[in-house]
């Protein structure tokens, strides 16, 4: 969902009040629809609005820098890679207009089409050799550089063994950019259109280093929208970017985005019509609300690469323990959960990646739900080897960020391993940025987090705990044969092989559960009957570019 916190980001700040105040929607943000057509085939503006809100305020809209869904969620409406995934996730000409891929699958080579920034600058090759190299360098702290490593020299100049020259990337011309891999990399396309793959315009991000943190001139895109408006904490409007060169695609001429913590402030602003659609990467569909919108048939559930799970401190005594953590993993009865509590018709986890991704479709038999005695089990020997001999005097906090959802579901679990284990488990939520800062500094035992796929493959599940020093790992937790079995995978060309030692080091990790996975997510929604085409595809992304409203 990056530090790939990407984590599912289901968060944080505005009031309803200030919503409703602030955002505009049904105001007069909108632009006067034109008619005419610019020679280079885009579009005038439209007046077509659509209302949404997020969580929270965005972490970051900075491409290299944000590692979450928000973030992400306006970051890749504003600006576009070589490739994008269209509507089915697949990946398909972005920048690039054109591929060619040598017979060993090593050299990429990129021929871009005419584009603009929206500053009125071409969108040339030397942009995204930028980019790249800004993301790797290990002062710029992109948490998401590890995603650049299938470069050929790439993890040499991020971890500081090599330099950025070592990096095979090169702008050849304006239009022409060729990348060479350290081994073929199948899902290379699919990284390409990632955010952390943007482009950026370095006269703009060399003239002032804050350029990202504010709407206005300073905030330069090449995407088929344009940030022009953002009220920190409270909302952010899109506006249709004429100069895009797919414009006269783009139906919308304005999206407002307000910020709503509440699941059930922002169910009540969809039923008033207010907001437009309810779901990822916008605000959630509020549990309460689930069975009203399942009987009045506006309910869709869509498979979803993300799963929910509980991250352990492995650095704290009692969850440092082993068989600690395996005895709170097993005591949760996940199926309980969903048909009780979550009611998204989620799937339970026993794996660490989900059942969405190709080659992981089935339960690969790690662990029982719901398993009592199991947990009864581990407990003891947890116990034993801790010098502990009451289960009542083993004292845990399990940790979320603010909402109503995560807070039932920690409920949920609390009380099972109350009574089935009987030990003390205490409370602690915290605002989102808050939060993160807790678990980036191991400050917390038992904590909640979601993990969204950045592609479509099992790797992007697994990569963040190659290390106790991974920018999305949280845990302190490392295994030197888990790290040498991905490695093994990277450059492992048959697909079978491939995805057997992936599979082996999914059984390490879940053998000594540095997170207890609890359900594999789906994709909840419920939209305005005028929207079109508004649908998140299997990553839970929606690109505006394809909307339209009646």
């Amino acid at each position: 969902m990056n530090k790939n916190k990407k984590f599912l980001l289901l968060t944080v700040l505005a009031v309803f009040s200030l919503v409703l105040a602030a955002c505009g929607f049904g105001g007069d943000s909108s632009e006067k629809s034109k008619d005419d057509k610019k020679e280079s085939g885009s579009t005038a503006s439209s007046s077509k609005e659509l209302n949404v809100v997020v969580t929270s305020e965005p972490p970051s809209l900075h491409p290299a820098l944000a590692t979450d869904t928000t973030s992400g969620a306006i970051l890749q409406n504003v600006f576009e890679g070589l490739m994008v995934l269209d509507q089915d996730g697949k990946p398909s000409a972005g920048m690039a207009e054109k591929w060619e891929v040598s017979d060993d699958q090593l050299t990429y080579t990129f021929k871009l089409r005419d584009a603009k920034w929206t500053n009125g600058d071409p969108v040339v090759a030397g942009d995204f050799e930028y980019a790249w190299k800004w993301a790797l360098n290990a002062e710029n702290l992109s948490e998401y550089a590890s995603l650049l490593y299938p470069i050929k020299g790439a993890e040499a100049f991020h971890t500081g063994k090599g330099s950025a020259d070592d990096v095979a990337v090169k702008a050849e011309d304006d239009k022409t950019l060729v990348v060479t891999l350290e081994q073929p990399t199948a899902y290379f396309l699919e990284l390409v259109a990632f955010k952390t793959y943007a482009p950026l315009n370095q006269k703009v991000v060399d003239a002032n280093k804050e350029w990202y943190t504010d709407a206005g001139e300073n905030f330069v895109t090449n995407g088929p929208f344009t940030l022009d408006t953002w009220k920190h904490s409270d909302s952010i409007v899109l506006k249709k970017n004429p100069e895009y060169w797919d414009a006269a695609n783009v139906a919308l001429g304005t999206v407002n985005i307000g910020m709503v913590e509440n699941e059930a402030t922002a169910a009540t602003m969809f039923k008033k019509g207010e907001i437009d659609y309810l779901g990822s990467p916008y605000q959630t569909v509020a549990l309460d609300e689930i069975d009203g919108f399942k009987a009045d048939g506006s309910l869709k559930i869509a498979d979803y690469a993300g799963v929910y799970w509980y991250k352990f401190n492995t650095t704290d005594k009692i969850t440092g323990n082993a068989n600690i953590r395996k005895a709170l993993t097993l005591a949760i009865n996940r199926q309980g959960l969903i048909d009780n509590v979550t009611k998204g018709e989620q799937k339970p986890a026993l794996g660490m990646v989900p059942i969405a991704i190709s080659g992981f479709e089935q339960d690969r038999g790690y662990y029982k739900d719901n398993d009592i005695e199991g947990a009864k089990a581990a407990l003891e020997a947890g116990m034993k080897e801790l010098g502990i001999k009451d289960p009542k005097d083993i004292k845990l906090n399990l940790s979320y960020n603010t909402s109503e959802g995560h807070a039932s579901i920690a409920q949920y679990i609390q009380e099972g391993w109350s009574k089935n284990l009987g030990i003390t488990v205490g409370l602690d939520n915290s605002e989102w940025q808050v939060y993160l800062e807790k678990l980036n500094q191991l400050d917390y035992q038992i904590g909640r987090m979601g993990w969204i796929g950045d592609y479509n493959d099992a790797y992007t599940f697994l990569e963040m705990f190659d290390t106790a020093a991974n920018g999305n790992n949280d845990t302190g937790w490392e295994n030197p044969e888990y790290k040498k079995l991905l490695k093994e995978s990277i450059v492992e060309a048959d697909p079978a092989k491939r995805l057997d030692l992936l599979k082996q080091a999914e059984g390490i990790a879940v053998s000594e559960l540095p997170v207890a996975p609890i359900y594999y997510y789906t994709n909840l929604s419920v939209a305005n009957k005028k929207v079109k085409n508004m649908s998140p595809d299997i990553l839970g992304n929606i690109k505006l570019k394809y909307v339209d409203v009646e």
